[in-house]
């Protein structure tokens, strides 16, 4: 029997790989949407989208008609500094809008609806000791967006006890690749791809030492995929284990990109970590995933559609 599944944030980054995917294995997908920072150009032309922004009260009927066999939640408010700049709003679209799909979910009856949350493994954990990180440590949020999206894991129990939701959680490294916004506070691999290739230096916070657990975006569809095929209910960390730094972020890009310069030196931002990797030994025994693209690949990969991109504008 065809799943029909339904995807938030479907027209963003990782959202509209996944749902290329979902549709290449033949589900039903429904998008919602509200293109704040998702785009169309990212979706099939004849895709069923919901235009809507999940802080919407009317969210909860639309879960409800669309009646899915799988929900695949990652819309969300994802910048660090947004969320120190503006907390509330962060809470109104992480947890408000979180609350909404929920209830969305619990009115469905007649079948055991499973949610599949995405969050961040890059910020929920704060600043561990031990790196690479496993899910044992208890979570300790240095911004309102690590406490927003920590927040929602603590309702999915209820949920589950209250309405029979299946769930299950992945806490996701830094996520790149193609179709990664370059323009925002978000996703410095895409950011300094469109800066090198226009041939302007690179803004690094910090003194570029900062190390983040960086994972491709294919390898991110493959551990969501398999996450609905199971019944575990996580939290699996899905990264790569690496902590690689920001000036050898740069430093591979510019080798790709041909670029020479030297890049620009600010303040770190609040809120910001240190150091952050993932241990995915949970997600490797129980999902039976592992990562497969190798970082420099990865980057080829994404500095190559940022070309092509550039030269079919």
């Amino acid at each position: 029997m065809r799943k029909i599944s339904l995807v938030t944030g479907a027209a963003g980054f990782i959202g509209s790989h996944l749902v290329d995917r979902l549709l290449a294995e033949d589900h039903k997908v429904i998008g919602i949407d509200d293109l704040s920072s998702g785009k169309l150009d990212n979706l099939p032309r004849d895709f069923d989208l919901r235009k809507m922004d999940i802080r919407d009260p009317q969210v909860k009927q639309v879960v409800a008609e669309i009646n899915p066999d799988l929900i695949f939640h990652l819309a969300a408010q994802i910048s660090v500094a947004v969320s120190v700049r503006e907390p509330q709003f962060d809470a109104d679209v992480n947890i408000g809008g979180a609350l909404n799909i929920l209830e969305g979910a619990g009115t469905i009856t007649g079948k055991r609806v499973k949610l599949i949350y995405v969050t961040s493994g890059g910020t929920v954990y704060g600043a561990p000791k031990r790196i690479p990180v496993d899910e044992s440590f208890t979570p300790l949020p240095l911004s309102h967006y690590g406490a927003s999206k920590l927040a929602v894991e603590t309702y999915l129990p209820i949920y589950e006890k209250l309405f029979g939701l299946r769930y299950t959680i992945l806490r996701l490294a830094n996520v790149y690749g193609p179709r990664q916004d370059p323009h925002g506070e978000a996703g410095v691999v895409a950011i300094f791809t469109q800066a090198l290739l226009e041939g302007r230096p690179p803004n690094i916070f910090g003194d570029g030492n900062d190390e983040r657990d960086y994972v491709f975006v294919g390898d991110v569809i493959e551990a969501i995929l398999m996450a609905s095929e199971h019944e575990q209910s996580g939290p699996f960390n899905i990264g790569t284990g690496i902590g690689t730094s920001t000036y050898k972020i740069f430093e591979i890009l510019a080798r790709h990109c041909d670029f020479t310069k030297t890049p620009v030196y600010g303040s770190p931002r609040p809120g910001d970590i240190r150091r952050i990797s993932l241990d995915i030994r949970r997600a490797r025994e129980q999902l039976d995933w592992a990562p497969k693209m190798h970082l420099e690949d990865g980057l080829r990969n994404t500095v190559e559609w940022f070309e092509a991109e550039s030269a079919n504008r």
